[in-house]
């Protein structure tokens, strides 16, 4: 009880002080491990108007935070299956991927961001149908020679997207739903939640080019110009389904009968691939001390981002996750206090576990009486 009640004051603490100081209207976080749930708390309000408190049922833009919840597992899945070489060129999966070098191209480069593709174009602005805009991004000059430098490509993920299509001969969203979120009973992990489900889902930015606040449609523009489905962004989803997630990784891949990746695979995702290029691992990102992980998460411990303000981490060495799913961006997205926040919630989540945990221990020559 000491445990859970030190990880439930610690986000209480920080999330409370971050609505405090308008970094959001609301948050939920939530902590655990393996086998349970060790604290959760909802902060703020859906709206900066009169709305609910966050609850683990509330329904948050993941926004990047779909190209691990839902590209890479299914990259992982292929690639488990022996359906998709790492290796081998994106051409091989993708044949619209042309241009100068792209034969070069790698999935394990795209999965690693060090493909030399651009970071980003507006693809909304430039094309008007999702066969034109996913034309253009395969088109796409790249910016420097693949594997020589790190740049954060949502074009990248776009095209890894495309390969998963083309090796299933089905469409992404009924992939993941058939493979990953209907068996681990992710129930309210969806692309374009229906209206039906609008009360329980958390707005985000006034949007200027759409003209109008956004509340189940995704933020990201590109996405919502692809249909609203797309492999870098427009995943919608919330803390209970998270837990489910990161539980079944911290089970080795499996979670209550089901086995939705093996452990091999987790342990190649989650490993860094070229350390003097990134510390970035195949779609993961790893804790540095100096990312969105904090400053005390364990070597080796992996998560990643979402423009809207979510954030996942992974510890398997303190058998922990920390989830954190805030809409930032409302009312815009000129609001970056979240970068600290992510940071102080990760460093007090750990104190407050590694504080908890230490009282447990029996003291020195003294018999144990129980589990540590």
């Amino acid at each position: 009880m000491a445990l859970r009640a030190a990880v439930r004051d610690s986000l209480r603490a920080v999330l409370t002080r971050a609505v405090a100081d308008s970094a959001f209207p609301g948050a939920f976080a939530v902590v655990g491990n393996s086998h349970e749930v060790l604290g959760r708390y909802g902060a703020g309000h859906l709206d900066w108007r009169r709305s609910p408190v966050p609850d683990a049922n509330t329904m948050w833009d993941l926004a990047s935070l779909t190209k691990v919840i839902g590209t890479t597992t299914a990259i992982m899945q292929l690639w488990q299956r022996h359906l998709i070489d790492l290796d081998a060129p994106v051409q091989r999966y993708v044949p619209s991927f042309t241009g100068r070098e792209k034969e070069r191209v790698t999935i394990r480069a795209l999965l690693t961001h060090s493909s030399g593709l651009p970071g980003w174009r507006p693809l909304y602005l430039e094309a008007t149908s999702r066969n034109a805009i996913l034309a253009l991004v395969d088109t796409t000059p790249l910016d420097t020679v693949p594997g020589t430098r790190m740049v954060y490509s949502d074009l990248g993920a776009i095209v890894l997207g495309q390969a998963i299509t083309r090796i299933t001969h089905e469409a992404l969203d009924r992939y993941l739903a058939e493979n990953v979120f209907n068996p681990l009973r992710m129930t309210s992990t969806m692309f374009r939640p229906p209206c039906r489900l609008l009360a329980r889902i958390a707005p985000t930015e006034q949007d200027p080019w759409r003209g109008h606040q956004l509340r189940g449609q995704v933020h990201d523009e590109n996405a919502f110009a692809l249909g609203g489905v797309s492999s870098h962004a427009g995943l919608f989803s919330t803390g209970a389904d998270l837990v489910r997630f990161a539980q079944m990784y911290l089970n080795g891949g499996a979670i209550d009968g089901h086995r939705i990746v093996t452990r091999t695979a987790i342990d190649t995702f989650t490993a860094v691939q070229n350390p003097s290029l990134s510390n970035r691992a195949l779609g993961w990102e790893v804790t540095t001390g100096r990312n969105s992980g904090g400053h005390h998460l364990s070597p080796g411990a992996f998560g990643h981002t979402g423009f809207t303000g979510t954030s996942i981490w992974i510890d398997p060495t303190r058998n922990l996750f920390v989830v954190l799913l805030t809409n930032r961006v409302n009312p815009t997205r000129e609001n970056h206090k979240i970068a600290g926040v992510r940071i102080a919630l990760a460093d007090a989540v750990v104190g407050a576990v590694d504080a908890a945990r230490s009282d447990r221990q029996p003291a020195s020559g003294s018999p144990s009486s129980g589990s540590p």
